[in-house]
């Protein structure tokens, strides 16, 4: 099986080095593909430097910074245009640990998806302030109960596609970022019938650098999968036949 992991980044360069050290480490085999949102810190030059002496590091640069989900759909087509047949995406923070990465792979001889989870019996946050596993842990809650989805951790950004998962899916048509893509590639996965697994993950908050999340992330997240909902169950209700009136 060839592997890509995906690794967006945004002034990472403090990170970067140490998570490709680690990565290469965790598993050799795998190649990189580094995702610059033109940082200003020289992240992107710093990718390409390491591209220049690894064969299995690769960049592509984007002009600006432009979202995660963005980002993540570039790797993609990237990744898919060459044929890998997993597609791994993974945080450029040191939030997830590199050497949790075969667990994941391990897991997909029964998967087509295999989710880094925080909120599985095993899994585990580090250094996050109370508020911050209270808004993580309400918001998969929220989607849980809302869309169905049958998973404990459907934000988190650890994670494994098999290639004709996300062949299958229309990804110029995914226009959201943040926790909120999560959410939606892995609910468009389930809804087409491909088989997801949670695997426990140990999430250790980042030491360097500035986390991109903002209330804008949280917002976006809410309203997108409330109005995914509403729009699910009127389908449903649709789909269903109309009793028939009794003659007479």
């Amino acid at each position: 099986m060839t592997v890509l992991v995906i690794v967006p980044t945004y002034n990472e360069r403090d990170n970067l080095d140490r998570v490709l050290d680690r990565l290469a480490a965790a598993v050799p085999a795998a190649d990189v593909l580094v995702v610059d949102d033109g940082s200003p810190d020289g992240t992107g030059d710093l990718a390409d430097a390491r591209a220049a002496t690894d064969s299995r590091v690769h960049v592509l640069h984007r002009t600006a910074k432009s979202g995660l989900g963005g980002a993540y759909v570039a790797g993609f087509r990237w990744g898919l245009e060459r044929g890998y047949d997993a597609l791994v995406e993974m945080d450029a923070d040191g939030s997830h640990a590199p050497e949790q990465l075969p667990d994941l792979l391990a897991a997909l001889p029964a998967a087509d998806v295999v989710l880094g989870s925080r909120w599985v019996d095993g899994g585990s946050v580090v250094d996050w302030p109370r508020r911050r596993e209270l808004l993580s842990r309400g918001g998969n809650a929220y989607a849980r109960l809302v869309l169905g989805l049958p998973v404990r951790d459907a934000t988190g950004g650890f994670r494994v596609y098999r290639r004709e998962v996300l062949a299958g899916m229309d990804l110029g048509g995914i226009a959201s970022q943040g926790y909120c893509f999560q959410v939606d590639l892995v609910w468009r996965a389930w809804r087409a019938g491909w088989r997801v697994v949670e695997v426990p993950i140990r999430f250790v908050e980042r030491t360097a650098g500035v986390s991109k999340m903002d209330r804008s992330i949280v917002a976006e997240a809410l309203w997108r999968v409330t109005v995914w909902g509403f729009r699910a169950r009127f389908r449903r209700s649709e789909s269903q036949p109309r009793p028939q009136r009794e003659p007479g």
